[in-house]
């Protein structure tokens, strides 16, 4: 069996990773309230994304609060199709 990508496997980084798939991009704020999750929690798990290069993140400051925005990148919709992949291994064995 494939080993599945660890950065992917967390329940809150493959919940991202599986928004921005679907999206263009997505803001902090829409990512929060989709996943749930705490704002704290959330900018650790988008900045281990970051590290990684399967999202990038910008920062505007044109309004009165900054927004971030996430997108994914490349590197990471390769990430996402090897972890499919490799999860999909997994049930071909059954």
């Amino acid at each position: 069996m494939t080993e599945l990508d660890p950065l992917l496997h967390s329940q809150l980084r493959l919940a991202i990773m599986s928004i921005l798939l679907t999206a263009e991009e997505a803001d902090f704020v829409y990512l929060k309230e989709k996943t749930q999750s705490t704002a704290g929690n959330l900018s650790v798990q988008l900045d281990k994304l970051a590290a990684a290069g399967y999202i990038t993140k910008k920062t505007d400051n044109n309004g009165l609060k900054p927004r971030t925005i996430c997108t994914m990148t490349d590197s990471g919709r390769k990430a996402m199709q090897r972890y499919v992949d490799a999860l999909k291994t997994y049930f071909t064995g059954l």
